[in-house]
């Protein structure tokens, strides 16, 4: 049974009441006039890992702070364990989304306050200690400053922290934002190991991809439920199918089927332009197929290949919000300048950067072309900021040539920097100033001209969602509010080149989808964009990417290029006894080639036909039944952690 409507939510499906361990019914919250949460209803069975899955401002953190009784609601009811959330609570670990570390402490010491705040027995702090420092694989850095952590060991410190009281419940708030993919998958290998032990996970995320890898998953949107259920439960409540299209002609063969919506006979429901391929939601697949392989003839256009998919969890999120009527018209870029340039337009020879005796980057060779989408992938400490800086003018190489727009020489110089726009993770406005101030300054500083800024500011905030609030102070924005005013900023002069550092971070789906059209108009118009992201899902969206690793690009080629040249096989197995499953084949293979994704198990092998047997008799050592085992294309992130562990094994 899959519940859809926010009044129908409170029950777990077909299991008894004493097993749930957190009940939640008709909950509000407001704060004054604004509404935040509005008579949410959800049940979380004990020991399960249960994904609550929405933008800034959909009420994520005002339900986390009324479940770790931090805030009090302002209708309805909850229970944490039958108890009311303030008299559960030391029974309930609670990850905010901020660190709660103090980073002039050690691993140690921040474990010892969080002990110590909790009560925790001496010799059972040791025990737990022992026990978690090493499921997080931090024994050996038990001395270090957390401050000096990198931002996944700050995660896992600050979960460790969460534990130390062996909580029943465990609330974490957007646990992995930020933190890169290689991080992100130990992470939730961690959840998976925790929840085996009986503990009840709450897990708030805006990264629909890991939300895959909860048991049950609750999409919120404006303080609503919007929809309940496991991932195969929303995947069929959608009855819609997914082709992928390739095609050289994406932009023509796009506005070819966005027409054929129009057509009932055609099937077609959604077209979106990922990178190298077209994604199409459709009805029923052979009667779409049939009618993209006539379309296509009849215009003459190359059909490289069309093949169905499973749809993704983006897919119905932003089909449940259009069915809600909260889609926004797409609104072009009011372009005055025609550009049809060809070429390179930012390109990095041997490009080297040394900090005193660490090498953070290491004889980089990439090129951006004009009217490319190119994506600069990597784990945290890869180099990829420091080269970023570099192209962007804000740091001198060692060594190296680089070219911007042409340009060779006094790439720091006022001329250069009027053909570019850059949109910085963490600092692009200025929060003291209001929205309408910041955008009239940013036309200043990229002399924008007079005639067009009135018509250039409108855009912005028409496209943004903010007319009439002009007035309003930049830091009393929600974050995924901020990104979308950053982009408008960085884009009112008509750019050549666009550099954008994690750019929709915090942006509902919708949103999102509304940000790559942009982008994609940009790179259409001439533009040549490079665009960092931990979003392996969203990098889907570049026509060609790198992968960064210890500072070398070890990998560079369209998403289908890099997810085919894979080495070795991808297989989903499902188990009956996920957790066990995965620990034992850890002990016979590489970790890395590993994963539970909900109740199944992602699994790298190099040679089938003789690895496939070998799992099989390893499972049956320990009496666990296999149930289903069948190869599945690489993901991106699959492909990402494939390279990056792989590199890494071949420098040993």
């Amino acid at each position: 049974m899959l519940s859809t409507t926010k009044n129908n939510l409170s029950s777990y499906p077909n299991k008894a009441t004493e097993n749930i361990a957190i009940q939640v019914e008709g909950l509000y919250k407001r704060y004054g006039k604004i509404v935040a949460v509005k008579g949410i209803n959800f049940a979380v069975k004990r020991g399960e890992i249960f994904g609550l899955i929405g933008p800034d401002g959909a009420g994520k953190t005002s339900t986390f702070h009324i479940l770790a009784g931090v805030m009090e609601a302002s209708a309805g009811k909850v229970q944490i364990l039958g108890k009311t959330p303030r008299n559960a609570r030391l029974a309930t670990g609670y990850l905010t989304q901020q660190f709660s570390l103090y980073s002039d402490l050690s691993i140690d010491e921040n474990l010892r306050y969080a002990a110590g705040l909790k009560e925790v027995p001496q010799h059972l702090f040791r025990q737990r200690r022992q026990k978690y420092l090493g499921l997080m694989d931090l024994q050996s850095f038990a001395k270090r400053l957390a401050g000096r952590l990198s931002g996944g060991m700050k995660q896992k410190l600050a979960l460790c922290c969460a534990l130390i009281s062996q909580p029943e419940i465990l609330l974490l708030d957007e646990p992995t934002t930020g933190v890169d993919s290689v991080s992100r998958r130990e992470f939730w290998d961690i959840l998976a190991a925790v929840a085996s032990e009986g503990i009840t996970i709450v897990v708030a995320t805006p990264y629909l991809d890991e939300a895959e890898r909860c048991d049950r998953i609750a999409l919120i949107y404006e303080g609503e439920i919007q929809q309940i259920g496991t991932l195969t439960q929303l995947r069929e409540s959608l009855n819609l199918q997914r082709l992928e299209v390739r095609t050289n002609h994406l932009e023509a063969a796009e506005q070819l089927l966005q027409k054929a919506k129009d057509y009932k006979e055609t099937s077609v429901v959604d077209v979106q332009t990922f990178g190298d391929r077209l994604d199409i939601l459709v009805k029923d697949v052979s009667v779409a197929t049939e009618a993209v392989q006539r379309i296509f003839q009849q215009q003459q256009l190359n059909l490289e290949s069309i093949q169905t998919a499973d749809a993704t969890l983006e897919n119905v999120f932003v089909n449940r919000l259009r069915t809600a009527g909260n889609d926004s018209e797409f609104i072009p870029f009011p372009r005055v300048k025609s550009r049809h340039r060809t070429g390179v337009a930012i390109s990095a020879y041997k490009l080297k950067k040394i900090f005193g005796d660490f090498q953070a980057v290491k004889g980089v060779d990439l090129e951006v072309h004009y009217g490319e989408i190119y994506g600069l992938l990597g784990a945290n400490g890869a180099g990829k900021t420091s080269t970023i800086k570099i192209l962007c003018g804000l740091l001198e190489p060692t060594f190296g040539t680089i070219s911007l727009a042409g340009q060779t020489q006094n790439l720091r110089g006022s001329a250069i920097r009027q053909r570019i726009g850059y949109m910085s993770q963490k600092f692009t406005l200025y929060d003291d100033l209001t929205i309408i101030q910041n955008l009239e300054f940013y036309c200043g500083v990229y002399n924008v001209p007079i005639q067009l800024r009135r018509s250039r500011i409108k855009w912005v905030l028409t496209t943004c969602g903010l007319a009439g609030k002009e007035n309003t102070l930049t830091s009393q924005l929600p974050g995924g509010w901020k990104q979308r005013l950053a982009f408008g900023a960085s884009v009112m002069h008509e750019p050549e080149i666009l550099f954008l550092d994690e750019p929709t971070s915090g942006v509902d789906p919708l949103a999102r989808r509304q940000f790559w059209r942009l982008i994609n108009e940009f790179a259409r118009s001439g533009t040549a964009v490079l665009v960092t992201t931990h979003y392996l899902e969203e990098a889907e969206q570049c026509n060609r990417m790198g992968f960064m690793v210890a500072g070398k690009v070890v990998a560079q080629g369209s998403p289908t290029e890099i997810k085919t040249s894979q080495p070795g096989h991808l297989l989903e197995i499902v188990v009956n006894r996920t957790q066990d499953a995965s620990n034992l084949l850890k002990t016979k293979l590489d970790s890395w080639r590993i994963s539970i994704f909900g109740d199944r198990i992602h699994l790298v092998l190099d040679c089938l036909s003789t690895d496939i047997p070998h799992i099989r008799s390893i499972l049956q050592t320990e009496n666990i039944d296999l149930y289903s085992l069948r190869p599945i294309p690489f993901s991106l992130e699959d492909a990402f952690i494939n390279i990056v562990q792989r590199a890494q094994q071949d420098k040993l």
